[in-house]
């Protein structure tokens, strides 16, 4: 979204405050606890990427390193610079023809990290189609036409990703609901738009949710940040900026691209998973595990230890199995820690079987995925002949 330009001075300060050196934000990456966390999924690695981000070089307020040590300090595996290309407020300050400069100095900044920085820009129309940001480009300046169709058969030709931005937003959709136009339908007919934001900033979508479902576009949720990431998403305070989860894999710009491409995707934000069931729920189930199972002294009462290894914290809601013991059918398992739960299974038993259906992760609008856990109980005295 366009944000007013507020100048460069928030970067002077910073810098003078020596606060974001690299340095400083490599020994912060190692240290804290704000780094995002999501395991590794069968087959594939988790992916944790931003690809709707501004700097001075279009709206945003800060130099493109600052992105670069950000990203880094939320762990990030990928971030894509996308500067709007017709929108460049601060062109009598900086002044660049080149509309690959932002990319060019962040991937410079890069150089000694671990980070994927893609070449991206956001193509910045009035409705339809609104604003879209192509990503993985070889060159931003080509996009510079005046006709919007020939911008995204350019895109196209350059191998981009392309996806439609806060199809939300109500400064170009007054009633906030994700509607396609004939010029969308037109793209995605053309395979000129391969995806779309579920969630932008501090908005989640689920009728862009619904047009992601039908018609296979790629859910994405992007931070869309112009100003610093710790203020607009109140990291200090525990807070995070929304990302997308990409199942990829190699922990490659290429094995990224390729998920993409192939909707292996799913959206962290506000706590919220976002995605198909078929990419959530082994999320959820690599992130969830049971780690011990034994009954309370010589009774019935069977423990449980559930650890998570995610930064969700997950809201279960009993389905199937023994009723809980102390509690009520909805429990939350906190994030990086073991939660441990009490069942009644009204007999000692060797196995039992528990279902959950997840509240904070949604596959379609007002659906929710179910796991289930198998609990094995080792060495447990039973009444079983």
């Amino acid at each position: 979204m366009l944000k007013p330009a507020r100048g460069i001075a928030l970067l002077t300060v910073l810098l003078l405050l020596g606060t974001w050196g690299p340095q400083a934000a490599a020994q912060h990456h190692h240290a804290s606890s704000r780094v995002i966390t999501f395991p590794d999924v069968p087959g594939y690695h988790t992916l944790k990427v931003d690809l709707h981000t501004h700097t001075v070089f279009s709206d945003g307020s800060v130099w493109p390193t600052i992105r670069v040590e950000e990203a880094l300090r939320d762990g990030l595996d990928a971030i894509a610079m996308t500067d709007h290309l017709e929108y460049q407020p601060h062109a009598a300050d900086i002044p660049h023809p080149d509309r690959n400069r932002s990319y060019e100095v962040a991937l410079a900044a890069a150089e000694e990290h671990d980070l994927i920085v893609i070449n991206g820009s956001e193509i910045t129309r009035d409705m339809p189609p609104g604003h879209a940001n192509a990503v993985f480009i070889q060159d931003a300046n080509p996009l510079l036409q005046d006709d919007v169709m020939a911008v995204f058969r350019e895109a196209e030709r350059q191998g981009a990703f392309t996806f439609w931005n806060h199809p939300m937003w109500t400064a170009q959709n007054p009633t906030g609901i994700t509607t396609l136009t004939d010029m969308h339908r037109q793209l995605i007919q053309e395979g000129l738009l391969d995806g779309i934001e579920v969630v932008n900033q501090h908005n989640y979508s689920a009728e862009a949710l619904q047009v992601a479902l039908d018609h296979d576009l790629t859910m994405l949720g992007t931070s869309d940040i112009h100003g610093l990431v710790d203020w607009e998403y109140e990291v200090p305070h525990g807070g995070h900026r929304p990302i997308t989860l990409a199942f990829a894999a190699e922990r490659t710009a290429e094995s990224l691209k390729d998920a993409l491409q192939a909707g292996r995707t799913a959206v962290w934000h506000d706590n919220l998973l976002i995605g198909r069931e078929e990419h959530i729920t082994p999320l959820i189930q690599a992130s969830l595990t049971v780690q011990d199972a034994q009954y309370v002294g010589d009774s019935s009462v069977l423990e449980v230890a559930i650890a998570n290894t995610s930064d969700a914290a997950f809201v279960l809601d009993r389905q199937q199995g023994p009723t809980f013991h102390a509690r009520a059918d909805v429990i939350e398992v906190a994030p990086n820690e073991t939660t441990r739960i009490q069942l009644k299974p009204g007999e000692r038993v060797r196995s039992t079987t528990l279902a959950f259906e997840v509240l904070n992760a949604v596959m379609a609008p007002e659906t929710h995925p179910v796991v289930t856990f198998e609990i094995d109980v080792p060495d447990a005295e039973t009444n079983d002949p």
